[in-house]
């Protein structure tokens, strides 16, 4: 989810009618329709032309049809966020806890962290890379992303498709690091509101920061039923697939992570105090910086006055705390491509220590602190799936140190930084 976007997205209220969505340009932190990013929020932004995905607050106007999504542009350049989250490339299921050297990085070699994630922070995705395949992560982030494929971006389309019925998008002028930030909390703002007040959002960011890293993620979808006390909500990832068969256990296991992550980042955002001090450092912020007129008048239509930054996280901070923890029960769904007809619901339980414990694998992979693991023996498969099974050195005892200009870009597999390639999936 890279370092400099001139658009980002707002969601607020809509008519029935979404608005044609032009294709995107953006970094491998978002999905484009021509690439998988990285990013579920394009969390970090180190300058200021950085674009963010944020949601308007107007979902909650009397009617409740559509949330739209703005797009906010710096400048006179257009980059369009397909809502903000549907861009996110997400991993299908987990994929294969790992094996290899334990060994640390040399000393003096920077780690991934600080060469690929310095001011912008990890995503989801990047632990579910990880999840699958320590050394093709590092090598999509050290040699180069592969070209997606055709069932990548069939995914894609499927996650626009769904995010459609929910959301419209619209375009909002952002001016500076400060108002792509409020943009993502506002729609945060919006999506939570219209959770509260439909019962269902899509594509809603959320974000947290753990042991000093902060991650971000996108969730695909919220429910939450209505006139219930019963209203802690439940997350749902949707996935599709080539063919009309079941996912690999690997596949599964790293789509459970997804989910857990998810739940994982929104209870802590929404149980505990949000770091508010941190985020402004760690991202170079200025809280009282006066945001744009164009997002001034957005907040103003979406029922609060916001003029800083932390005019804005004080409504988001105000509505983390109307909100309720994730239930531990969570959905995967997978959908045939070629109909969208449902293949598989595995409704599982949230594993908290599993998910603490991968969380502190993949910050070891990415600080540095061990070298890449490689797929476990039982899972070699993968490699048949993998753009860089050709300059790894578990399929090549002697392999010549591989540059960039050599990575291959096969149909097989939809390769970027932060996403792994898996068989027969695409991230939806």
């Amino acid at each position: 989810m890279a370092e400099s976007e001139t658009e980002s997205t707002h969601r607020e209220s809509a008519p029935e009618e979404p608005g044609e969505i032009p294709p995107l340009e953006i970094p491998i932190e978002i999905v484009s329709e021509e690439e998988m990013a990285f990013i579920e929020t394009a969390l970090a932004l180190a300058t200021a032309s950085f674009g963010a995905v944020a949601r308007s607050a107007a979902s909650v106007a009397p009617v409740f049809a559509k949330r739209r999504l703005s797009r906010c542009s710096s400048g006179s350049a257009g980059v369009n966020f397909s809502g903000g989250v549907v861009s996110v490339s997400d991993i299908e299921d987990s994929g294969g806890g790992g094996e290899g050297s334990r060994k640390k990085i040399r000393v003096g070699s920077e780690s991934l962290l600080d060469r690929f994630r310095r001011r912008k922070g990890l995503s989801v995705t990047d632990f579910t890379a990880a999840e699958w395949c320590e050394k093709q992560t590092e090598y999509g982030l050290v040699l180069g992303r592969q070209r997606p494929t055709k069932a990548m971006k069939a995914g894609l389309a499927r996650h626009t498709e769904l995010e459609e019925e929910v959301v419209k998008r619209v375009k909002v002028d952002v001016k500076s690091v400060e108002d792509t930030w409020a943009l993502r909390l506002m729609n945060f703002i919006v999506g939570a509101q219209q959770l509260v007040l439909e019962g269902l959002t899509r594509e809603l960011p959320v974000l947290g920061c753990i042991k000093g890293v902060w991650v971000v993620g996108i969730i695909d979808e919220l429910r939450m039923p209505l006139g219930s006390c019963d209203n802690y909500p439940t997350l749902v990832d949707t996935k599709t697939r080539k063919r009309d068969s079941l996912p690999a256990e690997p596949q599964r296991r790293n789509g459970r992570l997804q989910l857990m992550c998810y739940k994982y980042l929104w209870d802590n955002q929404i149980m505990n105090e949000f770091p508010s001090t941190q985020l402004f450092n760690f991202f170079s912020l200025d809280p009282h910086c006066i945001l744009s007129d164009d997002i001034q008048e957005t907040t103003a239509n979406s029922g609060y006055e916001a003029k800083t930054l932390d005019d804005v996280l004080r409504s988001f901070r105000t509505m983390c705390s109307m909100l309720r923890p994730a239930q531990d029960k969570l959905l995967l769904r997978y959908e045939f491509q070629d109909n969208n007809s449902l293949i598989l619901e595995d409704s599982f339980d949230y594993d908290d220590e599993w998910v603490k414990s991968n969380i502190q694998q993949g910050l070891e992979f990415w600080r540095g602190e061990r070298e890449a693991n490689y797929a476990p023996e039982d899972e070699r498969w993968k490699c048949r799936f993998c753009g860089f099974s050709s300059v790894c050195p578990i399929n090549n005892p002697s392999p010549v140190s591989p540059q960039p200009s050599q990575v291959p870009q096969p149909d097989s597999s939809a390769p970027q930084a932060s996403q792994a390639s898996q068989p027969d999936s695409s991230s939806s």
